[in-house]
């Protein structure tokens, strides 16, 4: 007998969902006072946890959902059902803020919302290809309408590059022998499943490797998946297109799971919340000023009940920053 799928609100419990909202309350406040219904982007919708929330939580508020995955869209569409009329989704990539915006004559926005990484969903359709523990199609497309697959990037890419992808974006040491080992196994026989691909990383790296790192395969997989999806270069442009969105009092949350995002993140809200005086120039004028204010202390952590409720929250890092200045045309 073929078990239901759960609804998608068992399946899926947003990380830090209280402490996002509250963070971007303020921001929905200040367009209220400007005499304007708020207007919220949450840019990776995923399976809609947040978003459902927020709707929920502020009556006025209007939704710009973006999600690359067709599949998250779907699934969001339907728990965001009774909120039709407030809502639009939009399948794009989030550094396409700039395009949905004007598509939609959107001129300014409330808050936006980033959740990186990869999602519940994409963890867990086996087919997918994101997991490294169990065997599936080595794909781990988050839009699978488009694009390279993981294993295109592994049947084709030289040593040199699996070399580099592996060690930049998986923070791999064992970098060198891992995308030796591929190269040798796919001369045999080229990769297709992911059960494969974990066979060779296991036969390289040495089983005490794991007793701090984890799993074996976990850097050479999250490296693939950013390969794949181009998720730092995509994060590189998304960030300032989001700011640049925010009106007067609006407000930017972002949560990352890594090192890499979150030095990403980090250096766009702080870059921004700095004077942009030339050094000993004797004047700060009026477009030097910070334009937006830091709300968090260095990266916020998720509590002991936050991760019991969510373990998927464990790795999360949260930044938010509020608009203080209104741009200025350049």
């Amino acid at each position: 007998m073929n078990e239901q799928p759960k609804p998608t609100s068992e399946r899926h419990v947003p990380v830090l969902r209280d402490r996002c909202i509250n963070l971007l309350a303020p921001g929905f406040d200040a367009a209220r006072q400007q005499g304007k219904a708020p207007i919220v982007i949450d840019a990776t919708l995923g399976m809609g946890g947040h978003s459902e929330a927020m709707l929920q939580r502020f009556p006025d508020l209007h939704l710009i959902g973006i999600d690359r995955d067709e599949e998250a869209l779907a699934l969001a569409g339907e728990r965001l059902a009774p909120f039709s009329a407030r809502t639009d989704l939009v399948h794009a990539v989030y550094d396409e803020i700039p395009e949905v915006l004007a598509d939609l004559g959107v001129t300014e926005i409330s808050g936006v919302l980033m959740d990186l990484g990869v999602s519940s969903l994409q963890l867990d359709e086996r087919e997918r290809g994101f997991a490294y523990s169990f065997d599936a199609p080595l794909d781990m497309r988050m839009d699978t309408s488009r694009g390279q697959t993981a294993a295109d990037v592994v049947n084709t890419y030289s040593e040199d590059e699996l070399v580099r992808i592996i060690r930049k974006w998986g923070e791999e040491k064992f970098a060198g022998r891992i995308a030796n080992r591929i190269v040798a196994a796919r001369g045999e026989k080229p990769f297709t499943t992911t059960g494969e691909l974990v066979e060779q990383i296991r036969s390289v790296v040495p089983a005490g490797a794991a007793k701090s790192g984890g799993h074996p395969a976990k850097r050479t997989f999250q490296a693939l998946r950013i390969e794949v999806n181009e998720e730092l270069d995509v994060l590189e442009r998304a960030v300032p297109a989001a700011v640049d969105a925010l009106a007067m009092g609006g407000r930017i949350v972002v949560m990352s799971y890594h090192s890499l995002e979150d030095k990403i993140v980090k250096g766009v809200l702080q870059g921004r919340s700095k004077s942009s005086a030339p050094l000993g120039f004797p004047v700060e004028l009026d477009e030097h000023k910070p334009e937006l204010k830091i709300l968090t202390k260095g990266t916020e952590v998720p509590t002991a009940v936050e991760i019991a409720e969510n373990p998927r929250a464990a790795s999360a890092r949260l930044r938010a920053a509020e608009r203080i200045r209104v741009r200025r045309a350049a």
